[in-house]
């Protein structure tokens, strides 16, 4: 790599996929305030709701992500519409 071009805080960070716990370790310069150890060494954490071991199209298996409750919400409105 070319000395210079990197932000300083370019950095070991650790990926959480929240639905499954997966972590995976990448370098970024994304900021974060946690911290997480993952094989005896603390990284930064960075917690995500889905990635590439969750993620329908990886997996092969439909899987409902709905943190906001917003399929509760539509479903709720439009239970009683009658076709």
């Amino acid at each position: 790599m070319k000395n210079g071009i990197h932000p300083e805080t370019y950095r070991l960070v650790a990926f959480k996929d929240m639905s499954n716990e997966h972590v995976f370790i990448t370098r970024s310069c994304a900021n974060t305030r946690e911290t997480i150890v993952h094989e005896g060494v603390e990284y930064p954490v960075i917690k995500l709701e889905i990635s590439n071991t969750s993620h329908p199209f990886y997996t092969g298996k439909m899987k409902l992500v709905d943190t906001a409750g917003r399929v509760d919400k539509f479903l709720n409105r439009y239970k009683n519409v009658k076709k």
